[in-house]
């Protein structure tokens, strides 16, 4: 059985942060902690399995940090450069070891954290748009999405790696 360590929003109010900032950063923490230990043990061909057809480990992870570039970006009034759609696309290619996707992972999320930090609060009812559709949101709706997505592929990641134990 997969032992989780205590959930970051459970270990202390972060003072250093807009408590209403706070909740997406735990979220981050969450996801490392979670993936860290969903994977500890799993071979590569585990971490890029795809049971019954479902994503892999391997991308969830991928796709938690690059999403979260994305959607940080919206949240900057700013629209996605080419690199970043390029990376997008090669989300699911295979071929990173399990400690090469965390080190990936954490390095994202560090980066976005320090973006997250830079969002001033009282503009949280600021308009926003996000792709080329240039669909309408706030900027508290991108920042409470980033968490939420965040959770659910870290959730998938999680399930898929029971499952892929299970083979």
């Amino acid at each position: 059985m997969i032992r989780m360590p205590t959930e970051p929003w459970l270990s202390g109010a972060l003072t250093d942060v807009d408590p209403y900032l706070a909740p997406v950063l735990y979220s981050f923490e969450m996801a490392r902690q979670d993936l860290a230990a969903c994977t500890e043990g799993l071979t590569a061909a585990q971490i890029w399995a795809r049971p019954g057809g479902a994503a892999s480990i391997g991308f969830h992870i991928r796709h938690i940090g690059g999403s979260t570039d994305r959607l940080l970006t919206y949240a900057e009034r700013r629209q996605l450069d080419a690199s970043q759609m390029a990376e997008a696309q090669a989300e699911a290619r295979e071929g990173a070891s399990r400690e090469e996707l965390l080190v990936e992972l954490g390095s994202r999320l560090a980066a976005a954290e320090t973006r997250v930090r830079a969002l001033d609060p009282e503009r949280f009812r600021e308009a926003r748009s996000v792709g080329r559709k240039q669909l309408p949101t706030t900027l508290i709706g991108l920042v409470v999405h980033i968490a939420e997505h965040t959770q659910r592929h870290t959730g998938q990641a999680v399930t898929t790696a029971k499952f892929v134990r299970a083979q």
